[in-house]
This record gives C-alpha cells, structure tokens and sequence, in this order.
C-alpha cells in the first residue's frame, strides 16, 4: 500500500494525517506552530508532527505533501506572500526537505482545502470549483476538473488580495483595503477593536446572540464585502460552486445575508451560484496537502 502523508502549516497549528490508497485517513494529529518562536521552531515542529505521522505506519513508504499559507516564487524558489511572516523571504520546501529528509511538494493552504473538497468533499460533482478560507486570512483556489490551476505567477483564487477600498485599512501586503482586511478573521477583530473599543475573537462576534446598533453596522457590514468580494469573483469566472472553509465558514449568516449580498452584485438577473459549506470540516486542507505529494 502507498501511503499518502499531508501536514498543513497554519498560523496557529500544525496539523498532519495519513491516508491510504482510498483516500481513508487512518491517522491525525496537530500541533501548536508557536510561529512567534521563529522560523528555526517551526522547522522543529514540523520535524515533530512529521515523525508522528512516520511512526504511525511504522515508517513504511508514503508520499509527502505540504499546504502552507502564501506559495514559492518560480523565479526565487523562496516563500512569498504568507501571513506567517516569519517565513517570507525563506527557501521554505528546500529547508523541510533537508530537516525531514525527504523529497516533497508544497502548494498554497487554500489550493489544497480547494482540491480536497473539489475530490472528496462539496464539490465532487461539480467541474469548476472556487473555494475559499476565511480564517486568520483570506485565501483561494480554483480546481477545474479535479485540477489544481495555480496560475504561472502562482496567484490564482487569491482574492483576500484584490481591493475594494483603496483608502480602506493597511493590509501586510503594502497595499490598502484588501478584502482580508475586511472580512478575515483578524481583519474583523481589528474593525471590532477600532471600532468599538473592545476586544473578542471574531467567531464570540459572529456568534453573539444580540447586537448592539453599532455591533448590528459592522456585522451588516461584513456581510456587504462578503458579498461585493465574492461576487467579483463570481462575475469573472462563473464557477459551478463557491466552497466556504476556515473558521468563519461555521458562521450561518454566510449562507443567508451574505449569499443574500453575493447575489444582488452578480450580473445575471437570476443568479443561482450555490454558496455551500465545506464537508470535508478542518480536515480539508491536510487531505489535500497528502492528495498532492510526492
């Protein structure tokens, strides 16, 4: 049996899984990524969570694949773009493959919760895929016929990054009102914290049984750039299905105001793009980090 290893580096924790030839995980487990230790750590971490996953199949032969958050440069060969900033700028595939030991691929978080939920989750019937991570950012990937297109820059489905206010808030990318500004979870958090003086998690937020008037404003206002974002991708590609992951995805108002507000911005006088939820849970992006290993 050829055993397929995934670990999905996140922000917040490092999570790897085994599967088997039908894709069945037969192993998971997840770790703190403690990325204000630096880069050094997180290698360390990795190595760690690495050799539990070895172990659970006493180290019989297995491809490896990682989904991390930003992608490397074709020209560089470094990281770019993540929001684990500690590794930007870093020969990031390179410096795994001589801690673990082993050959590998590496592909964008988004890309691979994409590919995961395109195969085996919502979007196994459907032929174009977009999906998204709302999460501490922003991210996205296109599978056309259970095929990753990542684009020859590497950029495609990155919408958290396109601006819908240009004199909207400081984005780590150098530019102004990125989407992730607005709606990823850190990006509500500070909204809420310059707003209103406070400070809660942006899933407590989402969740709250009643809002104040100010409170009821930045929530409406969640919902209307999620809907002004996605219905610009929506506009552009026309896919099959738009897939919604990460942490926000749990928030049910997504699937009612804010599809409400994707489709008065689509251009079709009867828009009918499902806006559907993951199936796959967090499990997605380390399925799809072990689907594309080599």
């Amino acid at each position: 049996m050829q055993y397929k290893i995934g670990i999905d580096l996140g922000g917040t924790k490092i999570e790897s899984a085994v599967l088997d030839s039908d894709n069945n995980i037969l192993f998971r487990e997840r770790i703190a990524t403690q990325s204000h230790l630096g880069s050094e750590h997180i290698l360390n971490q990795i190595n760690i969570i690495y050799n539990m996953a070895t172990d659970s199949i006493k180290n019989q032969p297995h491809t490896l694949g990682i989904g991390t958050p930003g992608s490397i440069s074709k020209d560089t060969q470094l990281l770019k773009n993540s929001n684990t900033l500690c590794l930007n700028g870093l020969p990031l595939k390179i410096n795994i493959e001589k801690k673990l030991n082993k050959k590998l691929s590496i592909e964008n978080d988004a890309n691979c919760f994409t590919l995961a939920e395109a195969t085996l989750g919502a979007g196994k019937e459907y032929s174009c895929v977009f999906g998204v991570i709302m999460g501490t950012g922003c991210g996205g990937g296109f599978v056309f016929n259970k095929k990753l297109r990542t684009g020859p820059q590497y950029i495609a489905g990155e919408w958290g990054h396109s601006t819908i206010d240009l004199d909207g808030p400081n984005c780590y990318c150098k530019k102004n009102g990125c989407i992730e500004t607005y709606i990823s979870g850190s990006g509500l958090e500070k909204i809420i914290s310059n707003e209103l003086n406070t400070e809660i998690s942006s899933y407590d937020f989402l969740n709250k049984d009643k809002f104040n008037i100010k409170e009821q404003q930045i929530l409406n206002d969640f919902y209307r750039y999620f809907g002004l974002a996605l219905s610009n991708v929506i506009n552009i590609i026309d896919p099959d299905i738009v897939i919604v992951g990460g942490g926000l995805s749990n928030h049910n108002g997504l699937y009612e105001n804010g599809k409400r507000e994707i489709y008065k911005n689509i251009f079709s006088n009867v828009p009918t793009t499902p806006i559907i939820k993951n199936k796959l849970g967090d499990s997605a992006g380390v399925i799809g980090a072990a689907i594309i290993g080599i």
